[in-house]
């Protein structure tokens, strides 16, 4: 019987454990890369994950089309933009 209640304790620690070092700052992340690219702008200079630099031209919900700088113009998706620059 006690053998069995420490087990239950010890599974329950492990998964919050789990749960408080993997999960929650995940979320936490995901979140903040949320409310960034919310709040994107057109003129604003990002950078992508593919490590590309531009300047925002046209945003909608899946979509930005940067403007690069040799004058060029790349469409990329919203969620591969990773911070600004400049």
């Amino acid at each position: 019987m006690e053998g069995t209640i420490l087990f239950v304790v010890l599974i329950a620690a492990f998964f919050a454990i789990f749960y408080f070092l993997l999960v929650r700052p995940q979320k936490k992340r995901e979140r903040e890369h949320r409310l960034f690219l919310n709040s994107l702008k057109r003129g604003d200079r990002v950078i992508t994950v593919g490590g590309i630099y531009g300047e925002i031209e046209l945003i909608d919900e899946e979509s930005v089309v940067l403007k690069v700088e040799d004058g060029g113009r790349l469409r990329v998706r919203k969620s591969s933009i990773v911070g600004r620059w400049g």
